[in-house]
């Protein structure tokens, strides 16, 4: 966890607070590793962020979990919550925040908030009547359901019908008003696919929902009739609110909302894409509370080009997976290979070649061998040349480099992660190649040491410069290169050395220090291997 500078300009994201039903699977996994590398970003360009994650932990579908494993409801919570944290930890997530929806102060957010809406006269008593998914925890229309009536995002289960008294929240009074939001804030909900989604959605008229349930204990009362239990979304969703509660704070509503809100940006998976983007700006308006200023949904994860499922065997354990190959292997991989906010695919053989390729051959050795070179032509220091004695005229690699922080800021700001590791694996390419068109070992029985140092300078700061971009992505192995090239930056820690507010000049081809010491060559990354199994 970094520590938060409220001085600075700032930045408040989430991921979804995760269902503690079973065990964190590889879908909530790339939603925090995509949360942690724009926060890792944002914080690399001088902002102060807060990364809100954190579990979902009040519903049936947790209840019904709890009593097949022969336990309390909490208790199953607290197993299932640990097991996401443990996760995060293994793939080296920075969080900044960790949402429970069991924690005491949540409800008394959730209490101050529904007393808004009540208020507002947007809360009323009908009874529900329709087919209801316990997983989805939402009551599906016709229209919405497969063949034998099941879910169609839960196509396993099947809905249960449920006629039941209920509270519900005007959602009907809201309809002019999101749309109104949406064609003034285009940008709102992203990427355009998911916006579309939503507007369809919304054009064939928006419906009261459910807020509450009967003959379920496992969540917080009705302030107003105890024997309803308020429904997961006007309990879930105030998780992000709750968690923006320093902890000398009070639990009140005024003091959460009082410095980081509006959230940002939350970023979520596009199967609750409508609670996110339809029904929380609604309550939020009823509540007459500011709108956060963004929602993201990403695509859905398949395994070999089928759905993954339990019942299929067809599921990857994200456990085992960054256990085998490391957190920066696991990051890069769903960063560079899935187009954000498009349906991506996990295939083991094409893990592993990308993997090989691009951080063990291309980086990799990229850096061992200009070490090498180094050592040899140099004795072991960076040579004594300045990026600015350098001219795009005579050098291809400061030609690629002088606007490449700019591009892949860009990429970074528009969650184009496949974008931006491809512009920078464009230089760190052109490096190899570079050295193989200038020969420096010939140069250097030619003593032609000025041209040599030239030579190999271009090729460091453009690792530097590489390995400094790609930080929010894999930022051990960036770790790994700044140590070799005798630079102290700690892109886990980066209060330690606070280079916010040097993006600028950190993200400049030719920021490499000449005369500086370097470290002995070593590997940065392995060469993976299928498992034999």
């Amino acid at each position: 966890m970094n520590p938060i500078d409220c001085q600075k300009p700032t930045f408040a994201l989430t991921t979804p607070l995760y269902y503690v039903n079973a065990a964190p699977h590889l879908g909530s996994a790339y939603t925090t590793i995509v949360a942690d590398a724009i926060a890792r970003f944002k914080r690399l360009q001088g902002q102060s962020v807060l990364m809100i994650t954190g579990t979902d932990e009040h519903g049936q579908k947790i209840q019904r979990a709890a009593q097949a494993s022969g336990i309390n409801p909490q208790e199953h919570c607290d197993r299932v919550a640990a097991t996401f944290a443990s996760l995060w930890q293994k793939l080296n997530i920075q969080y900044d925040r960790f949402s429970r929806t069991t924690a005491t102060d949540h409800e008394k957010i959730v209490k101050d908030f529904f007393e808004r809406v009540w208020n507002k006269g947007d809360i009323y008593l009908d009874r529900q009547k329709g087919w209801y998914c316990v997983a989805c925890e939402e009551f599906k229309e016709e229209r919405e359901l497969i063949e034998d009536r099941h879910c169609a995002i839960h196509t396993n289960l099947q809905t249960e019908w449920r006629d039941e008294e209920n509270y519900f929240f005007r959602l009907s009074n809201y309809q002019q008003q999101l749309e109104q939001l949406y064609a003034e804030k285009p940008d709102f909900i992203q990427p355009q696919s998911r916006r579309n989604e939503v507007l369809n959605f919304v054009k064939q008229g928006l419906r009261d929902f459910s807020i509450s349930r009967v003959n379920i204990d496992w969540g917080f009362p009705i302030p107003k009739d105890p024997k309803h239990t308020i429904y997961v979304w006007f309990d879930a969703l105030l998780g992000y609110v709750t968690a923006l509660l320093d902890s000398q704070q009070e639990p009140t509503l005024e003091n959460a909302l009082s410095h980081w809100w509006p959230i940002d940006l939350h970023l979520i998976g596009k199967d609750i894409l409508r609670f996110h983007a339809v029904y929380w700006p609604a309550m939020l308006l009823s509540a007459e509370l500011p709108l956060p200023r963004q929602v993201v949904g990403h695509g859905f994860l398949t395994k070999d080009g089928k759905k993954m499922g339990k019942s299929s065997g067809n599921t990857v354990d994200p456990v085992e997976l960054v256990e085998r190959y490391g957190s920066d292997a696991v990051r890069y991989y769903f960063l560079k290979e899935i187009e954000f906010g498009q349906d991506g695919d996990y295939n083991e053989i094409r893990f592993v070649s990308v993997l090989n390729a691009d951080l063990a051959n291309d980086l990799g050795n990229l850096l061992n061998r200009t070490l090498g070179m180094t050592k040899k032509y140099c004795q072991g220091q960076v040579p004594s040349v300045r990026g600015e004695e350098i001219s795009t005229a005579e050098n291809t690699l400061k030609t690629l480099g002088i606007d490449l922080g700019d591009r892949v800021a860009q990429a970074y700001n528009s969650l184009d992660f496949t974008q931006a590791c491809e512009q920078i694996f464009i230089l760190i390419r052109s490096c190899n190649k570079f050295i193989d068109e200038q020969a420096p070992w010939l140069l250097y029985k030619q003593k032609k040491q000025t041209e040599v140092e030239k030579i190999l300078y271009a090729v460091l700061e453009s690792v530097r410069l590489s390995a400094y971009l790609l930080s929010p992505i894999i930022p051990n192995l960036s770790n790994a290169v700044y140590q070799q090239l005798g630079l102290d930056l700690d892109f886990n820690n980066l209060a330690s050395v606070n280079p916010r507010d040097n993006f600028e000049k950190h993200a400049q081809w030719g920021f490499l220090p000449a005369s500086g010491s370097l470290k002995p060559a070593k590997p940065i990354f392995p060469q993976l291997e299928l498992p034999s199994d």
